[in-house]
């Protein structure tokens, strides 16, 4: 975490290259912050985006002591997705829902690119979300009182539902908050699958119906959500070679941000995901990637991914790349070159 009134002293990588003088790319060969001695991340292990406090960076290659960060915490400690999901004892998935709470929409704070939130904001918001029984009553009203609850407050209202009891069936939301049986259902099976997708994680020797059964979740409830588990499964550990080409397009210069591409679950059964080629001379609109063939142009940059499961045919702007499911990312920066 980034400890209170450090913020200003965040460096990413980027910035640790720069002031070497040498680009991120010859950076990361290098790997000098493999280094013995070399100050540790203040980012979370798990980290995607390393982060590291500058004073702590400088005092190492100037040959002093490190100083050490503050170990008392402190309200205003900046706690990243997986140190604010550990301090409300949920998943980091969970607190990708519930950072959607206008209270913490409202405290996030960037930090070296990298959303984080205040520990004093986090607390808070565990301190005001209901537990089983307020869950039960929804705040004193009756359980028959139905609310038509915004679509985007959906998710985060039935995550707490389903944190005060795993066994919470479609029916049950639809009647507390009263929304479409479809949606109740349709979030029910979203969350139960990225918490069994979790579980599974942290337990690889675990199937998905013995990974919802230590969840609590009832059998006979799950069928759709443990087959979309795998299906979350096989998207995040495709996750980092996406992030890599999309690198490689960045580099190109036919993305203007290195951003990995939007993953989507088409009818819960494949990984499909989309990136936008926004950069001025980009060979095409978009770039798909489909778990059944791999990577594919598309002509439309606000609708890549087309409908139903058959592949659009070739032609009107549509083109297949040879190469496999997984070519390497040059590859594919090199099979779109006009």
């Amino acid at each position: 975490m980034i400890r209170a009134g450090r913020q200003h002293l965040v460096r990413t990588l980027a910035d640790l290259a720069a002031q070497r003088g040498v680009g991120i790319d010859r950076y990361n060969r290098l790997k000098p912050y493999a280094a013995e001695g070399f100050p540790a991340p203040v980012s979370s292990k798990e980290s995607r985006t390393r982060l590291y406090d500058g004073e702590q960076v400088d005092a190492y290659l100037l040959g002093k002591p490190v100083p050490p960060l503050p170990e008392a915490d402190d309200g205003g400690d900046l706690m990243d997705r997986r140190e604010c999901a550990a301090l409300i004892g949920v998943s980091p998935r969970s607190w990708d829902v519930y950072k959607n709470d206008p209270a913490l929409t409202e405290a996030r704070i960037e930090a070296g690119g990298v959303e984080h939130w205040p520990r004093h904001a986090v607390k808070a918001f565990q301190a005001a979300r209901p537990g089983r029984e307020a869950a039960a009553t929804r705040g004193g009203r009756p359980t028959r009182t139905g609310d038509q609850v915004p679509r985007d407050q959906v998710a985060a209202r039935v995550a707490e539902m389903l944190d005060a009891d795993p066994t919470i069936s479609a029916a049950t939301v639809t009647e507390r908050l009263g929304v479409h049986r479809d949606t109740a259902q349709q979030a029910l099976t979203r969350l139960r699958a990225d918490r069994i997708a979790d579980h599974i994680e942290a337990h690889p020797a675990l199937t998905p119906a013995e990974a919802a059964a230590q969840l609590g979740y009832p059998a006979g409830q799950v069928r759709r959500a443990t087959s979309r588990a795998e299906v979350v499964l096989r998207a995040r550990h495709v996750a980092p070679y996406l992030a890599d080409v999309a690198a490689a397009l960045h580099r190109a210069g036919w993305t203007t941000a290195e951003a990995a591409p939007e993953v989507q679950f088409p009818g819960d059964d494949r990984v499909v995901a989309a990136l936008v080629l926004d950069g001025d001379q980009a060979p095409a609109p978009a770039l798909v990637w489909d778990e059944r063939y791999g990577w594919r142009t598309a002509a439309s940059r606000r609708h890549p991914i087309t409908k139903g499961a058959v592949p659009p045919s070739e032609g009107d702007g549509v083109r297949y790349l040879a190469g496999g499911i997984t070519p390497p990312p040059g590859d594919v920066a090199a099979a779109l070159t006009p």
